[in-house]
């Protein structure tokens, strides 16, 4: 992690161009919203006359856990935060001079379409369509700045940039953070073998990261009440990768995904208490940690190791592959996950068939508990463990 301090220059010299719509495109810890956050909140604090800022991202999950989250710990590392000037029912906060930052989803369509404001951000604004810009856009009146990772081409591109002439755009990679640690740098270094990932996320240019394993998946806003509890699957993390779980549902012949956890620095004991405060259904862990395996069934949890063998991982994702899935739209680290989960690639570009690791978490969570669904493998409950999967009663299964 890095402290925070001033915004990235290039940013900055941004703001204070003519352009009305300030693009900010570039790779990762490039810094691109930290630095767009400070200098919004600058401004508020400087108004003479007060003014309103919307920051605008794809769902409401994805907005606390970007943005909004960004936003306050900016505030309350300056000291500038006051508890009462918090909105946390409709996420506002009224600063001294009058001005006001407020925080809404894409998916809101009332506030999307709603009052005027002064200016704009839209975060990751790849993930948000050419529409609902167009509805924003002509209700903001200073200025509106848009960032995101240049995965592949959008509206931004296509229609924005090519037919406007009040458009500043600028790219950022991690060399342009002043802030970022030696260990960041050289964990994002370690990738460069991937040409792919390397021209988007080190160098920031546009390109379409080739080698993305899964895609079409869809998203809902909630499990529907008929959906029936199959598994958890589990992959272990601790200090530099995140434990996480993934709930997965059957629905209308599909199965839908729910992010249950994804957190570093949990323990056997922890990630046992929140299994026991769920709905109980059969967990499926990653069997290359038995002990752990052992130490969470010894609380009552209903765990078996994954099964794996030769070509385990590709055919577990090839079964995924065939299958429809469906994610909530609060499942904010899988979805990231999702759309950045790559095949490796050699020097030349060739992609192999190994996941990348850096997103794989939740992806394995998913892939060890969705194949022993769909392999049907013949898993035996140790006898230890008394809990029965019990999914909905009221509807007798």
């Amino acid at each position: 992690m890095y402290s925070i301090t001033t915004a990235t220059r290039k940013v900055n010299d941004l703001l204070q161009s003519k352009c009305r719509i300030k693009a900010v495109q570039g790779g990762t810890s490039a810094s691109k919203t930290v630095s767009i956050m400070l200098l919004l909140i600058n401004l508020a604090q400087k108004d003479e006359v007060p003014t309103l800022t919307s920051v605008v991202s794809e769902t409401l999950p994805h907005l606390k856990r970007g943005s909004m989250r960004d936003f306050l710990m900016i505030m309350k590392e300056h000291c500038y935060f006051k508890d009462d000037r918090w909105n946390k029912t409709d996420f506002v906060y009224t600063f001294e001079s009058g001005s006001k930052i407020e925080f809404f989803s894409a998916d809101q369509v009332q506030k999307v379409r709603g009052l005027r404001r002064d200016r704009l951000f839209i975060n990751e604004a790849n993930n948000v369509s050419h529409d609902v810009f167009d509805q924003l856009e002509i209700r903001t009146k200073e200025f509106i700045f848009l960032d995101w990772n240049p995965t592949n081409e959008f509206w931004f591109y296509t229609e924005t940039l090519m037919n406007r002439t009040d458009v500043g755009h600028i790219i950022l990679t991690y060399k342009d953070n002043e802030a970022l640690s030696k260990q960041i740098i050289d964990s994002i270094e370690q990738h460069k073998t991937n040409k792919h990932w390397w021209k988007v996320y080190g160098e920031g240019q546009l390109g379409e990261v080739d080698g993305k394993i899964y895609k079409d998946w869809k998203f809902v806003d909630e499990i529907d009440h008929f959906a029936r509890l199959e598994r958890y699957g589990l992959d272990f993390g601790y200090s530099n990768d995140p434990s996480s779980i993934v709930a997965i549902y059957y629905f209308n012949g599909g199965y839908v995904l729910d992010e249950v956890l994804y957190q570093k620095g949990m323990s056997n004991k922890q990630i046992a208490d929140t299994l026991k405060e769920l709905p109980k259904a059969l967990v499926v862990a990653d069997s290359a940690e038995p002990k752990s395996i052992d130490e969470i069934r010894s609380y009552g949890i209903n765990v078996v190791k994954a099964e794996k063998g030769k070509d385990s991982v590709t055919n577990g994702i090839q079964l995924i592959q065939d299958q429809r899935i469906t994610v909530t739209k609060t499942s904010v680290n899988l979805i990231k996950e999702y759309r950045n989960y790559l095949w490796k690639t050699d020097r030349e570009g060739k992609i192999l068939n190994i996941p990348e690791h850096q997103f794989s978490h939740s992806m394995d969570a998913l892939r060890y508990g969705l194949v022993s669904l769909l392999k049907k493998p013949d898993i035996k409950i140790p006898a230890q463990s008394k809990a029965i999967p019990c999914f909905y009663p009221e509807l007798g299964i």
